[in-house]
């Protein structure tokens, strides 16, 4: 006979925070969202930790390199998406860990007898307003000059103007010899009321460029997370069919954190992919893995030795699972009984397993919810699919403007590997749909406004730490009616404030 649960299974809109005492000190800017991202032993700091709980989803239509910059600067960490050829992959991981290095390798370059037209071309393609001119138009080449948007105009300009007739001449350069640290950069580049530095070596071979708005950046952005090297920490998505040839190539490219892409975690694949990174790396190498949505599931891969495990199974906004299987778990309930076999596990062990929740976010409050119920961070797909940081395209629906959003079970993406059970390479049935979700505007302002609410919340609860929030958080469960009752109700609700 099957076993049966005594207990329905609850999602997060079926609770509520119960507000603890608040001392004078328990204000949101005293709040701290620091995390662990991987394990550790008791006494110990973990490898990685997060300034803030959030990290973003392995889909197509969520994780590409822009945004995993983007929330690399606010604090937390992107999972670029695996379900595409491994040296797009590793491309894309590398473009992240380039991106803020203080000393930057340079991506747009050309030689001197090239056009403006060239300029044009490279700059439509990288983004890039700055490009070395180098002798031989390599990263690396003697350095001749540079061109930048003060040096022409395209509407005086014929696009058949050579570089050399209107770059900056290296003689009319500001640099700096190789061997500079980043502070000696910085304060040449504000003395000499620079945008750029280009770092030249003895033979004068372009080396890098140390650029201001790095600078600026940091200062904006005061918890972003970098790594000893100071670039952006970013993590990458696998699969349990590749991996022998995917993860040397992502470990290569810079990827701080892998995590195996799958819909069901509890699993001999997920072990072996586990083996191979222990075997071949050790430690060094830091591996997630999942999804699974009970105590059972979390102690095998926490025996495994995976370095966070996620929890959820069907709980995502594209994802038909539950429908099409009848496979899944309430998602509340799967946190809090998964969580509770983290505490116990730890307590056993002293190594912590930090549990990340992933699926059934609907509001910006079930975050808060995630981490009250023993959630050490939150995986979103929709959340970040919304910003325009997000690799897809944004379209006008009916008047609205909306942003693309599938599943990785969907048709469009036929992401057959995260839904690999050993069989044929391909995907059976669809086990995610094809969508649009509304356009949200930047990454940086709708994140200030999340983690404000959740800094807010944990306030009211009495807590100015996550963990904290987890020891004093008081949660109960809600009835329909009183769901009804903690929305509006009751009122005419105005519909335009055009004065009549």
């Amino acid at each position: 006979m099957a076993f049966y649960y005594a207990e329905p299974s609850h999602t997060f809109n079926e609770y509520l925070l119960v507000p603890g005492y608040s001392s004078a000190e328990c204000i949101p800017a005293n709040v701290s969202l620091k995390t662990p991202l991987v394990r550790y032993r008791k006494g110990e700091e973990p490898a990685i930790s997060m300034n803030i709980p959030l990290v973003s989803a392995i889909m197509q239509s969520v994780s590409g390199d822009r945004l995993a910059i983007a929330l690399a600067q606010e604090g937390g960490v992107s999972f670029i998406y695996g379900s595409q050829s491994i040296e797009d992959e590793a491309a894309m991981v590398a473009k992240v860990k380039g991106f803020k290095a203080g000393f930057v390798r340079s991506e747009s370059n050309l030689r001197p007898d090239q056009t403006l037209a060239d300029v044009l071309a490279l700059k439509e393609e990288t983004g890039h307003s700055t490009v070395a001119i180098t002798e031989d138009g390599t990263p690396n080449g003697k350095l001749l000059g540079i061109v930048t948007g003060r040096d022409y105009r395209v509407s005086r300009m014929s696009t058949d103007a050579k570089i050399e007739s209107f770059m900056t001449p290296l003689s009319k350069l500001v640099t700096a010899p190789e061997g500079t640290t980043l502070k000696e950069a910085n304060d040449i580049i504000w003395d000499n009321k620079l945008n750029s530095l280009p770092i030249v070596s003895k033979d004068g071979k372009l080396c890098y460029f140390v650029f201001r708005k790095d600078y600026d950046q940091h200062k904006k952005n005061p918890l972003e997370l970098l790594d000893s090297q100071k670039r952006y920490i970013v993590g990458a998505g696998v699969n349990t069919r590749d991996y022998e040839e995917r993860i040397p190539a992502l470990v290569e490219a810079g990827a701080d954190v892998l995590c195996i892409d799958s819909s069901e975690g509890y699993s001999e694949w997920q072990k072996r992919t586990i083996a191979f990174v222990r075997e071949k790396y050790g430690d060094s190498v830091k591996i997630g893995a999942g999804n699974v949505v009970d105590g059972e599931g979390f102690r095998f891969l926490a025996d495994c030795g995976a370095d966070f495990i996620k929890v959820g199974i069907g709980g995502g906004s594209i994802c038909i699972t539950r429908e099409t299987k009848g496979i899944g778990r309430g998602q509340a309930t799967a946190l809090i009984d998964v969580c509770r076999a983290r505490d116990e596990y730890f307590a056993e062990t002293g190594i912590y397993v930090p549990v990340c929740s992933d699926g059934g976010i609907v509001h910006d409050h079930h975050m808060t919810l995630a981490l009250a119920m023993g959630a050490d961070f939150i995986m979103l797909g929709r959340y970040f699919a919304r910003f325009d940081e997000s690799p897809t395209a944004k379209v006008n629906v009916n008047g609205t403007l909306m942003k693309e959003y599938w599943g990785e079970g969907s048709n469009r993406a036929r992401n057959w590997q995260r839904y690999d059970l050993g069989g044929s390479k391909k995907l059976s049935f669809e086990d995610g749909v094809d969508s649009y979700v509304p356009y949200a505007g930047k990454l940086s302002d709708n994140v200030g406004i999340t983690l404000a609410k959740v800094r807010s919340t944990m306030c009211n609860c009495g807590a100015l730490t996550i963990p904290e929030l987890q020891q004093k958080a008081k949660l109960t469960l809600v009835s329909a009616v009183s769901i009804v009752e903690g929305g509006a109700h009751d009122v005419l609700l105005k519909t335009s404030t055009k004065q009549v």
